[in-house]
């Protein structure tokens, strides 16, 4: 008796302390004062944050917007690039707008690249996709050229990079394989990724790719130098990955507005993981109250700074 009674104490104990830890989770944020950063999101309500130690001490909202933020950058200069679907943009952390444009009718535009002060290079999701490269503000096409994409527009491309050497990176997420490319659209190498959705250039030259359950980094022949997988694991669905200075990897997770069950706010996903370089999660972000940080796409810490003045695209600096 005394032993069944300890049991049922142990139970209840052990209840009442998740009881506890859900409630926690459901009013309070965690992770989020791990290190600094900017951070959107594909969501219904364009929305983005600047959250510095442990605090948001900048905010974007606007609910008349249709299309999600699929690629946004803090720049060194305090502008911040947007592309979210349906528009491309560039705003001051005044939030006024410097230049915008809509895009073709029956395209979408998810990435966006600075090239210096005067121009921006995007990837035009459409029948055919393009990479076009624009001088800002004048909203001049100085040059375009297309690239592969099924017939699906929306599936085409999530994610672009410019290198450290003038070219660009193309997540074809349709397609699934990373392609380089010059200025002039000449094709340097195609790695093949399955559901690949961003990619980026490390400080070393390898590439970075986030894919659907796995975030691999690849060297310069296509070879996995690393690689965390997530098929058995609890997180939904990888975006985009950066790595830090101190060698982990940040990691964004996707949950969607448009799915038919609700966001549960008693047991949330979380927003994005840290991976140490051994594979370990080591960091957490879940923020859906106190502050709602939304659905995450983009982290970008602000160590990692965008100086637009430094990146390049072939001859157009």
């Amino acid at each position: 008796m005394i032993r069944i009674l300890s049991l049922l104490t142990i139970l209840i104990l052990n209840t009442a302390y998740l009881l506890a830890q859900n409630e926690h989770r459901k009013f309070t944020s965690s992770g989020i004062n791990k290190f600094d950063f900017f951070y959107a999101g594909e969501s219904k309500t364009h929305q983005m944050y600047i959250v510095k130690n442990g605090r948001v001490i900048w905010e974007y909202h606007n609910d008349n917007n249709v299309g999600e933020i699929s690629d946004a950058t803090l720049l060194k200069n305090g502008n911040i690039l947007v592309a979210h679907q349906y528009r491309i943009l560039e705003m001051t952390k005044n939030k006024k707008i410097v230049w915008q444009m809509d895009a073709p009718h029956e395209t979408e535009i998810h990435t966006i690249q600075p090239i210096g002060k005067n121009h921006v290079v995007y990837v035009q999701s459409g029948k055919p996709q393009k990479v076009v490269i624009m001088e800002i503000p004048s909203l001049k096409v100085v040059r375009e050229f297309e690239i592969e994409g099924k017939k699906i527009v929306h599936g085409q491309c999530r994610n672009a990079r410019l290198t450290s050497k003038g070219t660009l990176l193309v997540a074809h997420m349709d397609m699934n394989f990373v392609r380089e490319y010059d200025s002039k659209g000449a094709i340097l190498r195609t790695i093949d990724l399955p559901g690949v959705w961003g990619i980026t250039e490390l400080a070393n030259g390898n590439l970075l790719a986030s894919c659907r359950k796995y975030v691999r980094e690849v060297g310069s022949q296509g070879e996995t130098v690393w690689e965390a997988d997530f098929t058995n694991k609890q997180y939904k669905s990888m975006q985009t990955a950066v790595r830090m200075k101190n060698g982990n990897t940040i990691i964004n997770t996707w949950f969607s507005e448009w799915d038919k069950i609700p966001l549960d706010r008693t047991n949330p996903p979380v927003q994005a993981i840290g991976i140490s370089p051994d594979k370990k999660v080591v960091w957490e972000l879940c923020s859906w109250v106190k502050p709602d940080l939304g659905p995450s796409t983009i982290i970008q810490p602000l160590e990692k700074k965008v100086d637009r003045t430094k990146m390049f695209f072939g001859e157009f600096k």
